[in-house]
């Protein structure tokens, strides 16, 4: 078997899917976007996961660290007479530079904590364990993360906002970016609260493994821009000679003459060009051999033809001489008939702007004149195509309705991309089984031989041959209310 039979058959069993792009710019560049896409979801899941375990273990040991940290302050302050302790704090936000925020109160301090997040609570539940551990004789512990704008640092209601700048500006961070402060209560001693306010090492660390961050998204977003921008260039860039060749196809199959395709671009497309033009040659070739071989027959056989005429009229029985006449008549017929057929199906002709109306009024009028019925209604359409061709077609179509029919009704309707001309008869139609052949040369039914006797059964054939190299189609059909109906679509 063939590649191209093996081509076709495994394509046969691939279901095409409706809701992708037509034009393979459209499907590469969705191909082109879905990857990048998936890689990009595909990386964050993984970063997300590894930020997420390297963000638990430096979470988990910066907590360590401050709460050991904490745990000596708590010492040390436990260790001061109550009265010494304000006066202390007092120099401690004088000098600064301290870890903590520190603060003496009379009961605990009501906090209104951050949304819960996973980290944060790690970073709690790591703290308050080490301060169980360092300091076991401690009975409680409040520990709990708080915005800098809604933290209050004392019973009175006083807020961060509300104290000194040079208390807090080293310790904690307000503004322009406000980090979540840690807050560590714990009573020293019956109605003795000792309140120390922090940042963690790293204050920004709920932020570390955030894969819904603006910088990560935008840095994705412009990535993705990126790479769509360059598969659309690319992609135009790969698809320009396509659209080229498949205009030249076009062209060709119509009959126009077009300049050989550029031999430039990617070797594929060089090799597809070459091979294209030698075919069109070859095509060529072949329709010029043939119209010659066609017109070659017919110049040979006239002459023998019309020498058994001249030597048939020497037979001396009449009946003999009448037969071979008739035969002789037949192979004239046949000859001609094919001569029409290659003539009228290959006409040279530059395609241009045809209106229709004019067209197809000039054959009604010949019809009228003819003492035929033909009703026409003017519709203002025009399509691009070769004129002849077109008036010889829609003239079989019409002779064969007037032979074959009692009248005959000829309609042109634009649609958005298509130009319909539909010729009905009033005759008797066509038996279902048999449209399938009304094509085929020398094709004639019963009661078409009854109606027209000289024809020869060419001219639906000739006019699908020239509605076909217009890119168009002809369907015939029986009419629902009788007749034969023809049906070209023209592209508009």
């Amino acid at each position: 078997m063939s590649r191209l039979a093996n081509f076709v058959k495994r394509t046969k069993g691939i279901k095409e899917w409706h809701w992708l792009p037509q034009s393979l710019l459209g499907r590469l560049s969705l191909v082109m976007v879905f990857g990048v896409l998936l890689t990009q979801l595909v990386g964050s899941a993984i970063w997300t996961t590894q930020q997420g375990a390297k963000a638990e273990t430096e979470a988990k040991a910066a907590s360590q660290y401050l709460a050991h940290s904490a745990s000596s302050a708590i010492r040390f302050f436990r260790s001061l007479p109550p009265n010494y302790r304000t006066v202390l704090i007092q120099q401690f936000r004088e000098m600064g530079g301290t870890r903590f925020f520190v603060q003496a109160n009379t009961s605990f301090v009501p906090i209104k904590p951050i949304a819960p997040q996973a980290l944060a609570q790690t970073a709690l539940s790591k703290i308050a364990t080490t301060l169980k551990t360092d300091l076991p004789n401690t009975p409680d512990f409040r520990v709990a993360f708080a915005w800098p704008d809604q933290l209050t640092t004392s019973i009175e209601g006083t807020r961060i906002s509300d104290l000194p700048e040079s208390w807090v500006q080293h310790i904690l961070l307000i503004k322009p970016d406000p980090a979540p402060i840690l807050v560590i209560q714990t009573e020293l001693e019956p109605g003795n609260w000792l309140y120390l306010a922090t940042l963690m090492p790293n204050p920004y660390f709920l932020k570390a493994n955030d894969p819904m961050s603006f910088d990560r998204l935008g840095l994705q977003g412009l990535s993705l821009a990126a790479v769509l921008l360059l598969s659309i260039m690319v992609v135009r860039w790969i698809t320009r000679p396509l659209a080229a060749l498949s205009d030249a196809a076009e062209a060709f199959g119509k009959g126009e003459h077009l300049p050989e395709l550029p031999e430039t671009g990617s070797k594929e497309f060089i090799n597809t060009a070459r091979a294209f033009s030698a075919m069109r040659q070859r095509i060529q070739r072949y329709l010029e051999d043939r119209e010659r071989l066609f017109i070659s027959i017919s110049h040979d056989l006239r002459t023998p033809i019309t020498r058994l005429k001249l030597r048939s009229e020497l037979l001396d029985d009449d009946v003999l001489r009448g037969e071979f006449e008739e035969d002789l008549d037949d192979l004239d017929m046949m000859v001609k008939g094919a001569l029409q057929f290659l003539k009228d199906s290959d006409i040279h002709e530059n395609p241009t702007e045809v209106r229709l109306d004019p067209l197809i009024r000039r054959l009604v009028r010949s019809a009228h004149l003819a003492k035929h019925k033909v009703l026409f209604e003017e519709s203002g359409v025009s399509v691009r195509g070769k004129p002849l061709a077109l008036k010889r077609a829609i003239g079989n179509l019409l002779d064969n309705a007037l032979f074959y029919g009692e009248r005959a009704e000829i309609s042109v309707q634009a649609h958005a991309n298509t130009v319909l001309i539909q010729v009905r008869d009033h005759g008797p139609g066509v038996p279902e089984d048999a449209l399938p052949n009304l094509f085929d040369p020398y094709v004639r039914l019963l009661h078409g031989r009854a109606q027209n006797d000289t024809g020869m059964g060419l001219g639906l054939g000739i006019a699908r041959s020239v509605i076909e190299a217009h890119g168009g189609t002809l369907v015939l059909a029986n009419h629902p209310e009788g007749g034969l109906n023809a049906v070209i679509t023209l592209p508009n």
